[in-house]
C-alpha cells in the first residue's frame, strides 16, 4: 500500500525533537510538510505586526531547512476544514500527522479534523511535544482535577517519571526515503506570504529585535547554556537596567512558537547541572520557569472559559470598571507615569518586556490603579507580546489581578518607586520616552514634581509635551485595596485580611511579596538568569 503523508505544522515549527514529523516519515512513500494560513483571518485576528513578522520568519527558516533536505514547506491559504479535504484528494493522502494541542479550542478543532479525515479514509497520528508532560496524567494524579496551586503542582510532577527524551533532528536520508517531487512553480503556489499581503504597512518598520525561527532558537540556546556558572548555582542576580532590555539568550518566543523544543531545553539544563554537580540530581527549582508554563497549560486544558471571568469556575468575579479611554492611555503608553509608559512603548515596539515590567503594568491596569479588567490587558498582550499564548497569558493575568491562584491583593506596585529601584538613573525611560531624556534623574520618574524652570529647560512641559498623571496612585491604590478586600470577604473560602490584621503584619507581607517569593513569571522562560518563583 502506498503511504502519502501530510505533516501539518502548527506550533512545532522545527525539525529537531519533532516526534509527529518522525511518524509522518516512518514508512511513507511521500511526505509533504504543510502550514495552513488564512490571510483574511490573519487580517481580522488580534495579532500585531511583530508577532506576524516572527511567525513568517519562522516559516521562512523552516522552509530553508527543508530545502537543505531536498524538501520544501507548502504554505496553503485558507481554513483547515476547507484546505485539507482538497489536499487529501489532490495528493491522494493516506496519513495526516500533527502535534497535539492541549488548549480547549485546539482540542475541539482537532477533534473535528480527525473525524473529517476518517471520512476520507485518512489515518491521523497525533503526538505531544509542546509540553513536557502529559497534562491528563497530572490531572488524573490530582483526583481528576487540575492542581490550582503551584506547590501542589510541583508535588505531583515530582512523582511522575521524567519527561521523554528529545529525538534527534530529521536527517536528509529520512527525507530521501520518502522524497516528494517539488514543482517548478512551487514558490508561486505555496509561497510564504509577506506582511503586506496580510494587510500590514511596513514603511518605516524597524528591524526585528527578536528574529523568528529554529536556527535563531538553537543559537540562543547555545548562548544560554554558556552561562554554566549561573545554571549550576542558579543564583538570583540583582535586576538592573540591563535586565529590562531584550537579551540575546532570551528563549520565550521560541518556546511559544515551537521553534525550540521544551524537552531539549529541559534535558540540556538537566545534563549540564548533573555534569557540573557531579551527577547530583537537579532540584525542581532549576526547571521552575518551565514548570510554570506547564502549570498554566494544565489549569487551562479542560477550561474553555479560562481566558474570561464570566463562566470561569476558578476566577474570582470582580466588578471591574469599564473605561475605554483609560484602557487606551495604558495600552498606548500615555498614562503620565514614565515607568509605565516606557514599558508599554517597549512592548509595542519590540514585542517583549521583562517579567517584572509585566508585573508592573498588569498591576497598574487592574487592582493597583485603574481597576480595569484583566481580560482587557490580556487582549493587549495577545496582540503585542511575542511569547503570549492562550493558557499562559490568561493564567498570568488572572494571577497578577488576584483573580485566581494568588490572593495577596494588599501588595501593589508603585508606578514610581518600583521603576526607580530597578533603574535609579532612568536610562530605560530615556530610551523609550525620549521626550523626557533631558530631565534630571531626580525628576525623571515623576516629572510633574519638577519646577517649571526644570521642565522648560528639559524642553518638556508636563501637560503640554508629556501627559499629566492620569490618576493619583496613593489614593487609587488605597481605594482598590479596599475594593478587593470587600470582594474577598464575600468569598466563603477566603481567610485573608481580618479586622485584627495590624500594620506590622501587613508591612511584613508586603515586604515578602516584593522580594518576588510569591509572584509568578509573566514571561515563563529564561530571558536571562533569574531565580524561578517559589509558590505561595
Amino acid at each position: 500500500m502506498v503511504v502519502n503523508s501530510v505533516h501539518w505544522f502548527r506550533k512545532g515549527l522545527r525539525l529537531h525533537d519533532n516526534p509527529v514529523l518522525q511518524e509522518a516519515l516512518n514508512g511513507a512513500d511521500t511526505v509533504r510538510c504543510v502550514y495552513i494560513l488564512d490571510p483574511w483571518f490573519a487580517g481580522a485576528a488580534n495579532v500585531g505586526i511583530n508577532r506576524w513578522r516572527f511567525l513568517l520568519e519562522a516559516l521562512e527558516d523552516l522552509d530553508s531547512s527543508l530545502k537543505k533536505l531536498n524538501s520544501r514547506l507548502f504554505v496553503v491559504r485558507g481554513q483547515p476544514t476547507d484546505v485539507l479535504p482538497r489536499l487529501f484528494k489532490e495528493w491522494k493522502v493516506t496519513r495526516l500527522t500533527f502535534e497535539y494541542d492541549p488548549e480547549p479550542y485546539g482540542k475541539e478543532r482537532d477533534g473535528a479534523i480527525i473525524k473529517m479525515a476518517q471520512e476520507f479514509g485518512v489515518e491521523t497520528i497525533v503526538r505531544n511535544a509542546h509540553t513536557l508532560y502529559n497534562l491528563d496524567r497530572i490531572i488524573e494524579a490530582n483526583n481528576n482535577s487540575p492542581p490550582l496551586t503551584f506547590k501542589r503542582f510541583q508535588t505531583i510532577v515530582s512523582r511522575l517519571e521524567l519527561p521523554r527524551r528529545p529525538l534527534l533532528p530529521i536527517t536528509q536520508q529520512q527525507m530521501e526515503n520518502c522524497r516528494t517531487e517539488i514543482a517548478d512553480n512551487h514558490d508561486q503556489l505555496y509561497s510564504i506570504p509577506s506582511l503586506e499581503e496580510l494587510g500590514f504597512r511596513t514603511v518605516g518598520l524597524p528591524p526585528a529585535v527578536w528574529r523568528g525561527g529554529e536556527t535563531e532558537a538553537l543559537d540562543r540556546l547555545n548562548k544560554h547554556l554558556d552561562k554554566k556558572v549561573w545554571v549550576a548555582n542558579f543564583e538570583h542576580p540583582r535586576v538592573n537596567t540591563c535586565s529590562l532590555y531584550a537579551s540575546p539568550t532570551g528563549l520565550s518566543p521560541y518556546l511559544r512558537f515551537g521553534c525550540l523544543s521544551c524537552r531539549v531545553l529541559y534535558y540540556n539544563l538537566r545534563e549540564l547541572y548533573m555534569k557540573l554537580r557531579k551527577h547530583c540530581s537537579p532540584p525542581l527549582s532549576l526547571f521552575g520557569q518551565l514548570l510554570w508554563r506547564e502549570f498554566f497549560y494544565t489549569a487551562a486544558t479542560n477550561n474553555p472559559n479560562f481566558d474570561r471571568m464570566e463562566g470561569n469556575p476558578i476566577c474570582v468575579q470582580i466588578p471591574w470598571d469599564q473605561n475605554p479611554e483609560a484602557l487606551a492611555k495604558w495600552a498606548e503608553g500615555r498614562t503620565g507615569f514614565p515607568w509605565i509608559d516606557a514599558i508599554m512603548t517597549q512592548l509595542r515596539q519590540e514585542g517583549w518586556i521583562h517579567h517584572l515590567a509585566r508585573h508592573a503594568v498588569a498591576c497598574f491596569l487592574t487592582r493597583g490603579d485603574l481597576w480595569i479588567s484583566w481580560e482587557s490587558g490580556m487582549k493587549v498582550f495577545e496582540e503585542l507580546l511575542l511569547d503570549a499564548d492562550w493558557s499562559v497569558n490568561a493564567g498570568s493575568w488572572m494571577w497578577l489581578s488576584c483573580s485566581a491562584f494568588f490572593q495577596q491583593f494588599f501588595h501593589c506596585y508603585c508606578p514610581v518607586g518600583f521603576g526607580r529601584r530597578t533603574d535609579p538613573s532612568g536610562d530605560y525611560i530615556r530610551r523609550y520616552i525620549p521626550i523626557l531624556k533631558d530631565y534630571p534623574n531626580r525628576y525623571i520618574y515623576e516629572p510633574w514634581n519638577a519646577p517649571e524652570s526644570v521642565q522648560k529647560a528639559a524642553k518638556c512641559v508636563v501637560g503640554v509635551d508629556y501627559p499629566k498623571p492620569m490618576i493619583n496612585h496613593a489614593e487609587g491604590s488605597r481605594l482598590n485595596i479596599e475594593r478587593m478586600k470587600q470582594v474577598y470577604q464575600q468569598l466563603s473560602h477566603y481567610r485573608g485580611l481580618s479586622k485584627s490584621t495590624n500594620k506590622t503584619n501587613l508591612f511584613a507581607k508586603r515586604k515578602l511579596a516584593h522580594k518576588g517569593r510569591v509572584m509568578p513569571l509573566f514571561q515563563i522562560i529564561l530571558e536571562g538568569p533569574k531565580t524561578p518563583p517559589v509558590a505561595p
